[in-house]
């Protein structure tokens, strides 16, 4: 996740062009109708569903209740792609123009990195929104090449209730029934934090008022606490306690805004939790203070009566070069060191357990089996690069490995499949917005009838319990109870020798989910 969209000069549209969409029954996506259920559209038809139908029943439940699909708003409609999430942006302009002079760009021009080739104004938060709805394409090699017709590029209040409400418009045509944002995606961070507070007021009644005109719940809400300069050494685990003191500020508000809209969970990413080096870093006090924050926030939950789940999302790297939420195993070990694991459970993003050097299900398995999946967010990444490239889940076998899990815990509730992707920098149709997700939603639709008939089936199953059936009895249900000892261990291999091999057949359960494939 990360989030804070730029604001650049457009010549592409005049004011009045931006204004016509400020009618309250402006039309974002001219031409796109609702997305229906085609099973028989052929290959070129892309604005179908040609597997995911709401309403069909599979094991009980219809597949909107399996899927409960939801569209992330920064990647959808505030998305940068990544160069600029932390700043706004004015004129665009180009950090050196010799080619030979590659340091001095570094030296002279760099800043931070992300912004290197660009100039910047005023520092502005852009979060949540950003990959879906102002996704411009950049890149660190390139300027924006997606321009949306209604963002005029400002962080005006204007141009954020324009965004809202082409956002609300894309995912009632799309048939999705929850959406996600940040705190800074739906509205411009103001001069101080009061300011701030009172440019979100503006725009969550607005989003109040559109969930109940469309009939659209907030699956998770959260807060960005990464992009602006002031999280640079971290929020929670920042050395300067000011700094902590503002994040949890942002936190508070951040809970009220997820009271009133109604949002199912609240999510904590940590992209500035961690570390770059350890030379100039205390890691326990660190730690001690993280787990400090989310006491005070689950105490202020409680305080106020939100009911909604609390989700932390791993992540090994990047923007830190060590983030403290590695993976779910390093998390789950976090939490049930404080004794936060009955009150925190895990969201978690593909492509981050295998930026992990994990398997693309390996996280998601991991927090289930210990009852601590609370949410994904559906996604996934090129395993080649070693960065988070927030692409849309099309691998069948994936979307069926996932779909296993959630089906052996009866589903995702409150949670959901959150989108955390965004479109590709040179894929410029507002048609392809569309596109993506459709391709998503039915590649998971595919995942779960596919795991559906595996589970009902119950051959791989079957052939995993098997495995372990030494356990059942004899010395082996001794183990599995707890009650032997080493003298009664070693005394049984003296008695029964060495054990003989069995095999792992790791190539046989392969060919029977390709079976089912």
């Amino acid at each position: 996740m990360s989030s804070f969209a730029p604001t650049s000069d457009n010549a592409v549209a005049s004011g009045a062009a931006y204004a016509a969409f400020d009618a309250e029954d402006a039309e974002f996506f001219k031409g796109i109708a609702k997305i229906p259920y085609k099973p028989d559209a052929g290959p070129t038809e892309s604005l179908v569903f040609k597997h995911y139908n709401a309403s069909e029943v599979v094991m009980e439940k219809t597949m909107e209740e399996w899927l409960r699909f939801s569209v992330c708003f920064w990647h959808t409609f505030r998305g940068t792609g990544k160069l600029f999430q932390n700043h706004k942006l004015s004129t665009l302009s180009p950090a050196i123009t010799s080619s030979t002079h590659s340091e001095a760009q570094h030296t002279f021009r760099g800043t931070g990195k992300l912004f290197q080739y660009h100039k910047l104004s005023n520092l502005s938060p852009a979060v949540c929104s950003w990959h879906t709805f102002r996704g411009t394409g950049a890149d660190p090699f390139g300027f924006p090449t997606l321009v949306r017709p209604w963002d005029d590029g400002s962080n005006t209040i204007a141009n954020a209730k324009r965004r809202l409400r082409a956002g609300f418009e894309f995912f009632s045509k799309l048939g999705v029934k929850y959406w996600t944002f940040h705190d800074r995606d739906i509205a411009p961070e103001g001069q101080d934090l009061a300011e701030t507070n009172r440019n979100l007021d503006q725009l969550v009644d607005l989003a109040a008022q559109l969930q109940k005109e469309a009939g659209i719940k907030l699956l998770w809400a959260t807060c960005n606490l990464f992009a602006h300069p002031r999280y640079m050494n971290g929020a929670s685990t920042n050395a300067d306690a000011h700094v902590f003191a503002y994040a949890a500020a942002q936190v508070k508000k951040g809970l009220d805004i997820a009271l009133k809209l109604g949002a199912e969970n609240f999510v904590f990413w940590g992209g500035r939790e961690g570390f770059h080096t350890l030379l100039n870093t205390n890691v326990r006090s660190e730690l001690d203070h993280m787990a400090t924050f989310f006491r005070l926030a689950i105490a202020y939950k409680k305080k106020i009566g939100f009911k909604g789940v609390f989700l932390i999302e791993p992540k090994p790297k990047e923007p830190a070069r060590h983030q403290y939420d590695y993976d779910a195993m390093t998390v789950i070990a976090f939490l049930r060191t404080y004794g936060l694991e009955k009150e925190v459970k895990l969201n978690i993003e593909p492509n981050h357990t295998t930026l992990a050097g994990h398997s693309y299900e390996h996280d998601i398995v991991m927090a289930s089996g210990y009852n601590m999946l609370g949410s994904v967010d559906s996604n996934t990444g090129s395993p080649d690069l070693g960065w988070d490239t927030d692409q849309f889940p099309m691998d069948v076998k994936n979307a069926t490995l996932v779909m296993q899990v959630i089906l052996r815990q009866g589903g995702l509730q409150p949670g959901g499949l959150n989108f955390d992707c965004k479109v590709r920098r040179e894929s410029t149709d507002l048609r392809d917005m569309f596109i993506s997700h459709i391709g998503a939603m039915d590649t998971f639709a595919r995942g779960l009838k596919i795991a559906a008939k595996i589970f009902e089936e119950g051959v791989m199953s079957k052939h995993v319990e098997e495995r372990y059936q030494s356990y059942r009895s004899g010395i082996g249900a001794k183990i599995e109870s707890g009650e032997t000892s080493l003298e009664e261990l070693e005394a049984y291999i003296l008695t029964n020798g060495e054990p003989e091999r069995v095999s792992g057949q790791q190539e046989h359960y392969e060919n029977m989910l390709n079976y089912y494939i």
